[in-house]
């Protein structure tokens, strides 16, 4: 405690009483919900694998914290809302974080240094080599030893994805979008994005469903769809070869709508479905259905639509005519809203309207995942100086919101949690005051019993406890 910080509280009196306050109560955790992480990542073993995609040139006789140790404080400190390393120097000391981390020693009382006892867990000073290491550090290297191999966690993600669906799917949908993320200060990458209105950078999302398949970090100065297809190429190589009768559809908005993108799925048959911008051409072609749809409003006072569906072709930038669904529509404010989408789906498939309203629509629920990783998993703070670090902060979160995720497809399953946000899971499940008491035989966690989600938290450990899934007995990441 510094000089400035006071060692006690005094509040207002409770009738004749005083009432005192002070950090002084012992093992006492804010976070006995991290529990519950510790027993969804042992059962899918997500953080075993990612450290698969680290190699680590510490001395093995000096190390106090092994890489999968320091993997799984940093990832459940990002479940448990803690977004910046500084945090851990005071989470260190938390027993209950050991445990979850799977210390064996979660008191930290067989530290090799008198100064760290106490405190099983790493520093910020440890911790920070996960993202900091230069990709060329070796065993020779003086502080930062331990490198991350990018490409191999771009391949961790989407065998996670498999992991968690043994049984393949008819048909799954890719959903790309690009993203803002603000940068901080004169970072390496950063450039004024004239959409979005500040600095920032532009990453890269592909999603499955709710599930993350990839995350790439870039610059702001490039155009949406740039660099795209090496990730998709590799994803849907990957996908084919654990499911190969799968249906794929790729899907994005109109910054994704570029005929290379659309040559490359027609050539290696996967559909797709692209928003595409409107121009002088195609409101002239749904002049009609526009009309419609203006006197449909007007006659009902209500936001009208009128669906059209017919083929076209750029005169310079398409390599031939693709079917276009257009959506004529006039809304509240006697203003026209027309859009449009372009697809490779036959209109035997799907008509024009279902096409729009269920299909593209529908890619508005990846933007809502993307929002939540970047809000309660912190994807918007990469603070780092350079994109390689920041890239594995962005990893860091995106692999933190994986195991949330798998928390509540089957760990919340049939609970009034089954469909809460990160945010909402980590406030009512993780956030619990417990006294952790620790024996030769027996870690105790005595949790609060004003918990006002006990039935829920029951439901969530026996849900856990039946899980049984069939892992894999080499990462395929390696």
């Amino acid at each position: 405690m510094t000089e400035c910080t006071p060692s006690s509280f005094a509040f207002q009196q409770l009738g004749r009483r005083e009432v005192l306050a002070s950090f002084d109560g012992g093992r006492i955790t804010s976070d006995a919900g991290a529990l519950l992480l510790r027993e969804v990542d042992s059962k899918f073993g997500f953080l075993d694998s990612l450290a698969a995609c680290f190699t680590d040139h510490r001395d093995a006789e000096l190390v106090e914290h092994p890489l999968v140790d320091l993997l799984k404080q940093r990832i459940f400190g990002l479940c448990l809302g803690y977004e910046d390393l500084n945090d851990h120097d005071q989470l260190r000391l938390d027993p209950l974080l050991a445990v979850a981390v799977g210390k064996t020693d979660p008191l930290g009382v067989e530290r090799l240094q008198e100064s760290d006892r106490g405190k099983p867990l790493a520093g910020k000073s440890t911790l920070n080599r996960l993202e900091l290491t230069p990709v060329g550090a070796d065993e020779d290297s003086r502080y930062k030893k331990i490198v991350a191999h990018l490409n191999q966690i771009e391949k961790y993600l989407v065998d996670m994805y498999l992991l968690q669906n043994p049984t393949p799917p008819s048909r799954i949908v890719l959903d790309l979008d690009a993203t803002d993320d603000p940068t901080h200060g004169q970072q390496l990458g950063r450039f004024f994005h004239g959409y979005y209105g500040h600095y920032c950078y532009l990453p890269l999302y592909i999603f499955v469903g709710d599930h993350p398949l990839a995350a790439i970090l870039r610059p702001s100065n490039i155009d949406a769809s740039a660099g795209s297809l090496p990730h998709i190429e590799r994803i849907v190589k990957r996908i084919r070869q654990a499911w190969p009768q799968v249906q794929i559809l790729l899907r994005g908005d109109s910054g994704f709508c570029r005929d290379y993108l659309m040559r490359w799925c027609e050539a290696n048959h996967v559909d797709f479905l692209f928003g595409l911008a409107k121009n002088k051409r195609l409101l002239k072609i749904m002049g009609a259905a526009m009309q419609e749809a203006k006197a449909s409003f007007q006659r009902t006072g209500q936001a009208a639509r009128v669906f059209q569906d017919f083929e076209y072709r750029t005169h310079k930038s398409w390599s031939r005519t693709r079917r276009v669904v257009g959506k004529a529509e006039h809304i509240v404010g006697d203003k026209a809203n027309p859009r449009f989408v372009v697809t490779s789906l036959s209109a035997t498939e799907f008509a024009a309207q279902t096409l729009y309203e269920k299909e593209y629509c529908a890619r508005g629920d990846m933007e809502n995942r993307i929002k939540e990783q970047q809000l309660y998993m912190f994807a918007d703070h990469l603070p780092c100086e350079t994109m390689r670090a920041n890239q594995v902060r962005l990893y860091f979160s995106t692999v933190a919101y994986v195991v949330m995720r798998a928390l509540r497809e089957y760990g919340l399953k049939d609970t009034p949690l089954a469909k809460a946000q990160c945010a909402t899971i980590r406030l009512k499940l993780f956030k619990i005051g417990a006294r952790v008491s620790v024996s030769v035989r027996r870690v105790i966690v005595s949790m609060s019993e004003g918990f006002t989600l006990q039935e829920v938290f029951a439901q969530v450990w026996a849900n856990l406890c039946a899980l049984v899934i069939a892992r894999p007995a080499a990462s395929a990441t390696g």
